[in-house]
């Protein structure tokens, strides 16, 4: 690139400051503004990325000297703005889980066509090392044609999250399974497409959330024969998530994000034929999160003409197609297509 792309970050909560923070460190582009409600927000991002603060976010959505958008706001928002900074001409990055529904996601794909501008969908979890290294061993055939997923994800809430945006249908547009559930969904889509079948079942247990899950638990039928499984959980106690993917000839499994959910680990068996324990190896991965920088740079990449950005306009359809799937099926009690 010959100039650095000038770029506005709208919504400035944990998410949106990592996001400042990144576009501000990258030699290829520099955070000039921010926008959160709450002006505090919006002053912290502002400290850390040196960009301008407001509390308006047209007012950096509509700035004709920005070239990119970051929509980091909660999810209520996320198709508002992010339409309104495609249709003024912007380049856009918009958080999962692309709306609350599948209706605003494709309103948000359709913005995106209509202005010929690059739309990315924030899945940071494809690049996380241990999940990365475990598609590039699948997609290369290493356990062979995939049998099942299973995909454990959640922490443990906190009292009074019921009173956060999250605990808003109107704002969150679901509970647990919208908010780390489309994470799990997006990662099995990414490893074996789209399913043609979902049943589900929702759980509030503990946290007093109303009509809002606090526990998911679904299940997908590909076209291929395989059958993923998944729970995602705001009562697991410790945090946890757990990926596994299993073959004919193998398996990849891993365990961690880092932090507070563990070193990110990844194992690859080799199944042998013969039967008995299975060849192992192992690799972990307990370095800082690199997942934001290595997002933002694909994300810039595409804005110079790169190809094969993950996490694109039809990948976020996708995985609320898949989330709208799991909610009709809990709400019927029955499997339901896809």
């Amino acid at each position: 690139m010959s100039a650095r792309l000038r770029v506005g970050v709208v919504g400035c909560g944990l998410i949106g400051r990592r996001r400042a923070i990144e576009a501000g460190a990258s030699p290829h582009t520099e955070c000039a503004a921010v926008a959160d409600r709450v002006a505090a927000a919006a002053n912290e991002a502002a400290a850390v990325s040196g960009a301008e603060a407001t509390d308006d976010w047209r007012r950096v959505v509509e700035r004709p000297d920005l070239d990119a958008i970051v929509v980091a706001t909660p999810n209520g928002y996320l198709a508002e703005i992010a339409i309104a900074a495609l249709s003024a001409g912007k380049h856009v990055l918009v958080e999962k889980p692309m709306g609350r529904n599948v209706a605003e996601a494709e309103r948000i794909r359709a913005a995106a066509c209509a202005a010929g501008r690059v739309l990315k969908v924030g899945f940071n979890h494809r690049y996380h090392p241990a999940i990365a290294e475990a598609w590039r061993r699948v997609t290369d055939g290493g356990i062979g044609e995939v049998i099942n997923l299973h995909c454990r994800y959640g922490h443990g809430g906190r009292p009074g999250y019921e009173r956060e945006w999250r605990g808003s249908r109107a704002l969150a547009g679901g509970g647990e399974l919208i908010d780390q559930g489309v994470h799990v969904v997006d990662l099995l889509h990414w490893f074996v497409g789209v399913p043609h079948e979902a049943f589900a079942v929702l759980q509030t247990a503990v946290w007093p959330l109303g009509d809002l899950e606090d526990n998911a638990f679904g299940l997908f039928r590909f076209p291929s024969g395989a059958v993923a499984a998944l729970h995602t959980s705001l009562t697991v106690w410790k945090n946890q998530f757990g990926f596994d993917v299993y073959g004919h000839t193998g398996a990849v499994t891993v365990q961690g994000l880092g932090g507070s959910y563990g070193v990110e680990t990844l194992n690859v068996y080799r199944r042998r034929l013969e039967g008995g324990a299975p060849e192992r190896e192992t690799h972990a991965f307990d370095g800082p999160d690199e997942s934001w920088r290595l997002e933002w740079e694909d994300f810039v990449r595409a804005l110079d003409g790169g190809e094969g950005m993950l996490g694109t306009a039809d990948d976020g359809v996708a995985a609320m197609r898949m989330v709208d799937a799991l909610y009709r099926s809990a709400a019927a009690g029955a499997v339901v297509e896809v």
